[in-house]
């Protein structure tokens, strides 16, 4: 661990000791851990259903890249036992709000949404607020903005005549006048009198709307009938003012129901938690919150979701998640019995029907809000000359203008081949782009192909005079750092940096590492600089795998054309060129090859062993 490492030995084998000690003594129960770095600080709170088994698992054997910058910071660790999982639920969310740990994943109140608010007073009133409060106050919404919310509180004001005055004034106002105040700064107003009103508000919030439509339509008929045509008036403007409101809202499920939808998304170290807010069965409003995440996807996950509802009184009826990538059943129960306990709202993670398809759109919608964040980031090409320069100075260089990043592709050994992408101050060059046929190598070796293929490109450079890179990216670890070091300075004496980026168990970009013997390079996960390296070798990867299926599929199509008898290279040649693919070939009549001077014998025999075939 690079904190221990950097310490004077006496004190290296002191830290050592008291984390050995402290291992011994974790327990067998649920609860929560605080990592402390060498100053003290409490860097990552993390909760465990078994306290001894996932402290020990950052202490004892490798890690991947989400826990590995973490790791190298620790040299101290504290522990909480709770009594259920649910109570380690909660403790963690206030840990981590009382200490703001740089490596878990914080909360930001970077939005709010307006809410309509019935207050809890003697004389209560409506507001619109994005403040929520444990107040006792009655909160409906979120609204999708503020003109929303408003034109809502407006038509309840006409319709209800709350106080409408912060304080209560000496006489009665122009609402009162109006109809639509109680005015109790005069009158004394009966308590079942705001019963009343507010039960009727709850319920038109609630979506009721249609029964205050229809006593509206009532009264509007009475006072028609009795010939008071300004009262008829102004309630069938109140109706049309209902429909205008309600009509702006998209109904999405056919209950009424308040639902939070929450879906998510990874990549490149980077989370995105989206939110679909449904209210009434109706879809209102979404809101998307991106982020770096350093320990389980799924687990830092429902911390954000947690740290949500910690404070947020303002909760729907039903709750509804997506499962766990890895679909750890018992994990998902044990999430929604803990969420249900705690929040008392129905939580569901539903596998079918239409509430799974609403999960999935916010899935959906994470990962295309985490899709535009790259690529805003790749337009932005001073962040990318930038990361270059910073690459350069975490490396120990002076500049990092032009990289060349190589990648190996093969299937069980089977026409193996490599390829190189180059990077100019942090941004393609597509042009410089190279393709290699691996020609000395036989069967799967990783090794073998980058010492062939590092020889071939940098002769070629020498030869020609083409111009060198300032820094060249292998993808694998001390291996293949090795081998290219090898061939360069042993065999061509060209002294190029050379770095190696490590994929984890998922095929992610883990790490950098560097120099011979290889290091580890510890690049903070959400820098520029690892973002670049991730682009760059997800680039070359793509180039690789690429020219590889391209190899393949023309090497199938060489050898089915050269089993049938009669048939050699010329021809086999002649007849690509000729048809452009196999499968026109095989869809071709019998007088399609005369041009080619094949016989009909011959193109009959071939036509029968391409339909043959079952591929």
């Amino acid at each position: 661990m690079d904190q221990i490492d950097e310490m004077d030995p006496k004190d290296q084998a002191a830290v050592k000791e008291s984390i050995r000690n402290k291992l011994a003594l974790l327990p067998d129960k649920s609860g929560c851990y605080l990592m402390k770095n060498r100053d003290g600080v409490i860097i990552y709170v993390g909760k465990a259903k078994v306290l001894k088994n996932r402290v020990r698992s950052y202490f004892i054997g490798s890690h991947n890249a989400k826990t590995q910058k973490l790791v190298s910071e620790i040299v101290d660790f504290e522990f909480i036992v709770t009594a259920s999982n649910m109570e380690a639920l909660i403790l963690e969310c206030n840990l981590i709000k009382q200490h703001q740990p740089r490596y878990n994943v914080l909360l930001k109140d970077d939005k709010t949404f307006p809410y309509i608010k019935i207050t809890n007073e003697a004389h209560p009133k409506l507001e619109v607020t994005r403040r929520i409060v444990k107040d006792k106050g009655k909160y409906f919404g979120p609204y999708p903005n503020a003109f929303a919310a408003q034109q809502t509180k407006k038509l309840l004001d006409r319709l209800y005549p709350l106080r409408k005055c912060k304080t209560l004034p000496d006489k009665v106002c122009l609402y009162y006048h109006l109809g639509q105040c109680v005015a109790p700064c005069e009158y004394e107003v009966e308590q079942q009198t705001y019963d009343t009103m507010i039960n009727e508000i709850t319920r038109f919030l609630n979506g009721g709307e249609d029964v205050v439509k229809a006593e509206l339509e009532r009264k509007m008929g009475e006072a028609a009938e009795a010939l008071e045509f300004e009262r008829a008036k102004e309630y069938r403007d109140q109706l049309i003012a209902i429909d205008a409101v309600m009509e702006k809202q998209k109904i999405t499920m056919s209950d009424a129901m308040d639902r939070d939808i929450f879906g998510y998304a990874v990549d490149k170290g980077w989370m995105c938690v989206q939110i679909l807010y449904m209210r009434k069965g109706k879809l209102i409003e979404r809101h998307g919150t991106t982020f770096p995440y350093y320990g389980e996807e799924f687990d830092d996950f429902m911390t954000f979701v947690t740290q949500y509802y910690s404070d947020n009184p303002a909760l729907p009826k039903q709750i509804l998640l997506p499962r766990s990538v890895d679909s750890d059943e018992e994990q998902e129960d044990e999430v929604i019995a803990s969420l249900h306990s705690w929040l008392k709202v129905k939580v569901l993670m539903p596998q079918r029907g239409r509430k799974n398809e609403v999960v999935s759109m916010a899935q959906e919608n994470a990962k295309v809000m985490l899709d535009e964040k790259f690529r805003l980031i790749e337009r932005d090409e001073a962040r990318s000359v930038k990361a270059s320069q910073s690459l350069a100075d975490w490396l120990g260089m002076d500049r990092v203008h032009r990289i060349e990043a190589f990648d190996n592709s093969n299937i069980q050994g089977t026409n193996p081949v490599s390829a190189m992408v180059v990077f100019t101050d942090g941004k393609p060059d597509r042009k410089e782009y190279r393709k290699y046929k691996v020609k000395t190598v036989v069967g799967p070796d990783d090794y073998g192909t980058m010492r062939e293929v590092i020889r071939r490109r940098y002769e070629r450079v020498l030869k020609e005079g083409l111009t060198m890179p300032d820094l060249i990216v292998v993808d694998g670890g001390k291996g293949q750092i090795t081998a290219a070091l090898d061939v360069l300075e042993n065999e061509l004496g060209l002294y190029i940096p050379v770095c190696g980026l490590v994929k984890d168990a998922k095929h992610k970009t883990a790490q950098l590492m560097v120099g011979d013997p290889a290091e580890i390079v510890p690049l903070p996960r959400d820098s520029q600089e690892f973002y670049l390296l991730q682009r760059i070798q997800d680039e070359v990867h793509r180039f690789a795998i690429t020219f590889h299926r391209e190899t393949r599929a023309k090497s199938m199509v060489e050898s089915r054309l050269d089993s049938i008898p009669g048939i050699g290279e010329k021809r086999r040649k002649a007849m690509l060129k000729h048809f452009g693919s196999l499968k026109k070939i095989k869809e071709a009549s019998v007088e399609d090859f005369r041009p080619l001077s094949i016989g009909d014998k011959l193109a009959a025999e071939i036509i029968a062993a391409l339909r043959d075939d079952p591929s």
